[in-house]
């Protein structure tokens, strides 16, 4: 850049020795001699003030130091998109006289060719491309008409993280000529956005996935262009302060994932206006404080109209600190795998397990917890568990063993939704089963328990007594020494007291007796 830039610059994006910023200013600032730029840093801890100079306001910015004056020779204003490409997917002729020996790079990596024409095989390079990179590459806009399509017309997947780019304008000018594009990852570009509806042009007519973390999109931003993305599945929108405004009318109808990850204004009410769209199955909402959800249209133990195809939430790192939230969560029809790690309701390795169990009880149709699959026999000693714990709690609130006098109160069914449910599904807990406390942590005790041979008929049944945190490694240990048969052929199952003929197998080594919901007279069975 010369000494004679002038007022077009404003608004351009820039980078300067590897940080990125916007020009605000252009022009002389006296007393220094010469032309200036006034940036406004991404990063505000890289400036020096706040636009201002020896009491002379040359710009603004967000935050009383993110300006600088900067010469326009220290300043990158980027490249178009076709020499960054060319710069990363470039062929390089080998110092060899006869030329039969070339280098093609591929990102980083250098694959050998024989026998290729420079010029016509760069050409045909680039044109087969369909997957790239130029995440970082200074690239400020589209460049020469037509240029795109005409070199690498086959481009279905770009990278186009921490660019230059400054407006979504430019965005199309680089799609328009991209008839096959399905994912596009735009983030760290501080975007522009039309203040208007765009007309629907039919560039993004095939686009798939679109990535604007980080970019400063708005809701209403987003619903403005959304026409123009008629068979979007994936719409990422991390970091963006977003505050949803309105419902989704007659856009983002196709979206099957949706994540609001880190947009701290988001609250439970702007939630409700997204619950309608027809085919969200994918709703992430890592970091944006929620505490509470609430499904106003569903009363105890009804499931909601609202997000109808949803099977896959992630809640991590929020304020979720009530069992509430957890059972309103039931109320989801499809709901099959929750992510609910970091927040104060699941803290805590002392407590971690039991809250595990209290999570699958209570959220009837979940297959997976926080990534890991729950097995059959997980979730029936959850529930069994959760059903023990509370069983008192539920006596008093005017629970029965017989069914015409269960009753229990209002304030317990909202407590604990499923519990009714539960009783049908395993019988009213018994008062040998009820806990004289509700535990906060389940407690170590000794188990009576049979040990059978089911193989070895000449073998007596013995009774041993195992403590319940006793894992099935240390069974098998235990009953090695007494068997002196090797740990590794040893088969553990049981049989319980509450269902007898039914065989349930100890499978996991790590878990404990009490995973497994191994009880007070049931019965082991070894094989080997």
């Amino acid at each position: 850049m010369s000494d004679t830039l002038t007022l077009d610059v404003i608004g351009r994006r820039v980078e300067v020795n590897g940080e990125h910023a916007t020009v605000r200013f252009s022009g002389l600032v006296p007393p220094v001699a010469g032309l200036w730029l006034g940036v406004e840093w991404d990063n505000p801890e890289r400036g020096k003030h706040d636009g201002s100079h020896e009491g002379t306001v040359y710009f603004k910015c967000r935050h009383p130091t993110g300006g600088s004056f900067i010469r326009p020779n220290k300043v990158n204003f980027g490249v178009n998109f076709l020499t960054a490409i060319k710069n990363r997917y470039v062929l390089e002729d080998e110092p060899e006289e006869d030329g039969k020996e070339q280098i093609v790079k591929i990102g980083n990596k250098p694959v050998e060719t024989i026998g290729f024409d420079s010029i016509k095989k760069r050409q045909s390079q680039l044109s087969k491309l369909q997957e790239i990179s130029l995440r970082n590459c200074a690239v400020n806009c589209a460049g020469e008409k037509g240029a795109i399509a005409e070199t690498c017309p086959n481009i279905r997947k770009i990278d186009l993280s921490k660019n230059l780019l400054s407006s979504w304008d430019e965005v199309i000018h680089i799609a328009d000529q991209l008839k096959h594009l399905e994912v596009l990852n735009l983030s760290e570009n501080k975007l522009k956005f039309p203040s208007g509806s765009p007309s629907v042009s039919g560039t993004f007519s095939t686009l798939k996935v679109l990535v604007l973390n980080r970019t400063g999109i708005t809701w209403a931003e987003v619903l403005s262009c959304a026409p123009g993305w008629p068979v979007l599945e994936e719409l990422y929108l991390e970091s963006n302060n977003i505050f949803i405004t309105e419902r989704p009318t007659d856009v983002l109808q196709m979206v099957k994932l949706l994540d609001l990850s880190s947009n701290q204004l988001i609250d439970e009410n702007q939630l409700l206006l997204i619950a309608y769209l027809p085919r969200l199955e994918q709703l992430i909402l890592s970091d944006i404080g929620i505490s509470s959800i609430h499904f106003p249209d569903a009363g105890i133990g009804c499931k909601t109209s609202m997000f109808p195809s949803l099977q896959y939430l992630v809640v991590n790192d929020n304020q979720i600190s009530q069992w509430s939230f957890i059972n309103e969560l039931d109320k989801l029809q499809s709901l099959h795998s929750l992510s609910c790690i970091r927040n104060p309701l699941t803290e805590g390795n002392k407590e971690a397990q039991t809250k595990r169990q209290f999570i699958i009880a209570k959220i009837g149709q979940l297959k997976t917890l926080n990534k890991c699959e729950i097995l059959p026999e997980e979730r029936r000693g959850a529930e069994f568990d959760y059903q023990r714990a509370f069983g008192n709690e539920w006596r008093k609130a005017g629970g029965h063993q017989n069914p015409d006098k269960n009753r229990p109160n209002e304030e317990f069914l909202a407590a604990h939704p499923r519990y009714q449910l539960l009783c049908l599904k395993y019988g009213a807990p018994e008062d040998g089963e009820l806990k004289t406390q509700q535990p906060s942590v389940l407690r170590n005790q000794l188990l009576t328990l049979k040990i059978k041979y089911p193989h070895q008929a000449d073998k007596k049944v013995i009774e041993k007594q195992l403590p319940d945190s006793m894992t099935i490694q240390k069974v098998k240990g235990l009953l090695s020494r007494l068997l002196k048969v090797p740990v590794s052929e040893l088969l553990l199952s049981y049989e319980s007291t509450k269902m007898p003929g039914r065989e349930i197998e100890l499978g996991n080594d790590q878990q404990s007796l009490q995973f497994y919901s191994v009880e007070n007279g049931d019965c082991l069975l070894v094989r080997w």
